[in-house]
């Protein structure tokens, strides 16, 4: 006789609202299907703008469910069995990344046809790894993040090698993987300690029992969060985890650092405010000290480092290490910081992606020219270029009336309601020394002479042309007009919600 068959209880899954996730993931997939297919190549600028058009559907598809999750008698829901959260915070942040999408993807358009490298990959690779950001910002249970961290990483180590013609771009994407396997190392140690602490994976399950249970020994959990923070801290490129990124971002095709730089950066935060913020917000007293140290350093260290640097890439590099030490600002203030880091990431990806793609114009064949040297008389032989990039630049520095000012405004605020007025200082003293560096290029580029051997100015492509006025108006726009933004990422508080809901 045969025994018996016990069905197994699966999870039900909610499509509709993993909307934006799934057209990233499946647009990606999709392309790759199409060009197998299709004999002969695709009309020039298709894959990116096919990238585009998906990028952009899995923003519009955030409205709806943002009306649902701001809906008082539906809210935030948990589901896929509580291992995925569906609140304003992970579509605040998949929007986000959909538009770190839409701008890397017209920059790279050019670029690749420049550098004889057209083709499907870089743009399926850009889909998933946008998609594994969407897993992490929605993230309920840890596991869950590790896998979102790993689609959002694998695809990044391949983006930077990309470039075959070019060993740097190789080595770039080699000691990326490297050192981002042993970031992914200590995560997932991190992951078993804070597991074996607390009986459970799910970030509700945890959080609901580090609330009701006191920790008599607690020294497995507090490992746990450390090695948590470095995995994470890594992919925010946070001193002391940063020393990939200089070399990565300089190595890599342009377009990809901008890629890395805004998306790859935004789910590394997401990932961050989730686990440490939300989930262990009864352990801030623990955890709290920790990011304050890591802000400092990499405030201090972001800033003093890109003063002497002479290649632009580098510069704007450890730029990207100063802003993560701003944005750390926040999320050391615990809650009331949440919002702030959310507009900071925002604002952020537009001034460091228009910033990355004026120098995947300037780079030139071979993408190869990025010293201070080559940005000597832009302003003379490409004004638009340069005032654009001065634009970005200024914002970056904190100017008024430019995003950048009102995201340092609002971590310093965060800063200041928490009472944390020694990293306050030191944010205020480092934002001095990065304006001298900002204006530093500035300078060369308004001020100094062109090279006599600079190549004959190229046509900027139309995708690039596209991308820098969506950046230069986001840059302004948010800095001018920034109350409608400030509300949305007031409303997109992370929350956890009972499973199923």
């Amino acid at each position: 006789m045969l025994a018996a068959v016990k069905a197994i209880a699966t999870p039900e899954v909610v499509w509709s609202a993993l909307v934006p996730q799934l057209i990233l993931m499946i647009g990606g997939v999709l392309l790759l299907t199409i060009v197998s297919l299709v004999k002969g190549r695709l009309p020039r600028g298709a894959y990116a703008t096919y990238t585009v058009v998906v990028a952009l559907a899995s923003l519009v598809s955030v409205v709806p469910l943002w009306h649902r999750v701001r809906n008082v008698k539906e809210g935030a829901a948990s589901l896929v069995g509580g291992a995925v959260g569906l609140d304003g915070y992970s579509l605040f942040l998949i929007a986000t990344m959909a538009v770190g999408v839409i701008l890397a993807a017209l920059f790279a358009d050019g670029y690749l046809r420049r550098e004889g490298l057209d083709g499907p990959e870089l743009y399926v690779l850009m889909l998933l790894s946008a998609a594994g950001g969407g897993v992490m910002a929605s993230a309920n249970d840890l596991i869950v993040l590790f896998i979102g961290l790993e689609i959002l990483s694998i695809s990044s180590y391949v983006m930077a090698a990309m470039h075959a013609n070019r060993l740097s771009s190789q080595e770039a994407g080699f000691k990326y993987f490297i050192m981002g396997a042993f970031a992914s190392a200590f995560l997932l140690y991190g992951i078993a300690m804070v597991y074996g602490a607390t009986g459970s994976t799910s970030l509700v399950h945890i959080q609901a029992f580090l609330s009701q249970t006191i920790l008599v020994h607690d020294g497995l959990l507090i490992a746990g969060i450390a090695l948590m923070l470095i995995g994470l801290g890594f992919k925010v490129a946070a001193v002391p985890f940063h020393t990939w990124a200089p070399d990565v971002y300089q190595g890599a095709p342009s377009p990809i650092s901008a890629f890395m730089a805004s998306v790859v950066k935004a789910a590394g935060f997401a990932g961050l405010v989730r686990v440490i913020v939300v989930a262990l917000e009864t352990y801030r007293l623990q955890w709290r000290p920790a990011v304050f140290a890591i802000a400092a350093l990499s405030l201090l260290v972001g800033s003093l480092s890109a003063v002497v640097q002479t290649n632009v890439k580098r510069m704007l590099a450890y730029s990207s290490i100063n802003h993560a030490g701003f944005m750390l600002m926040g999320v050391q203030a615990g809650g009331v910081g949440t919002s702030a880091v959310l507009f900071y990431l925002a604002a952020y990806t537009f001034m460091v992606a228009g910033s990355f793609g004026i120098t995947t114009i300037v780079g030139g064949r071979g993408d190869s020219r990025h010293t201070l040297d080559d940005y000597n008389g832009l302003a003379k032989t490409r004004p638009l270029l340069a005032g654009c990039f001065a634009v970005f630049l200024l914002a970056q520095a904190g100017v008024p009336l430019t995003a950048g000012f009102l995201a340092k405004l609002g971590v310093l605020q965060a800063a200041a309601e928490t009472h944390n007025w020694s990293l306050a200082i030191i944010a205020m003293v480092t934002a001095v020394i990065s304006a001298f560096f900002y204006l530093r290029i500035i300078v060369s580029m308004y001020f100094g002479e062109p090279q006599a051997e600079v190549e004959a100015s190229r046509p900027v492509p139309v995708g690039a042309r596209i991308a820098l006025t969506l950046a230069v108006l986001g840059t302004l726009g948010l800095g001018i007009v920034p109350g409608p933004f400030t509300h949305l990422a007031k409303d997109a508080t992370p929350a956890f919600a009972a499973s199923g809901r």
